[in-house]
């Protein structure tokens, strides 16, 4: 599978992957949440060999890149009736 196809797909799992962590962690504190998915959006879409293969040139950035996503995702679901639930 090409690694943008893959990228996408890691990416549309995060509501779901969100609210996954939300529940396994409970009390923690928001960073080792965030840490938790980035950890496993990571694995989903094989950062780890997409780096290998050169297909991610700037690991440090793309992590970056990925937190901000996942921090976006985070502060649309607080904003919406599904944070309310």
């Amino acid at each position: 599978m090409g690694f943008l196809k893959l990228f996408l797909r890691g990416v549309g799992l995060l509501p779901s992957l969100i609210q996954g962590v939300e529940g396994m962690s409970g009390e923690k504190a928001g960073e080792q949440k965030r840490k938790a998915a980035l950890e496993i959006v990571g694995a989903a879409i094989n950062v780890a060999d997409a780096i290998e293969g050169r297909q991610i040139a700037d690991a440090a950035g793309f992590t970056e890149g990925l937190g901000k996503i996942i921090d976006g995702v985070v502060e649309c679901l607080n904003a919406s009736l599904w944070h309310k639930v």
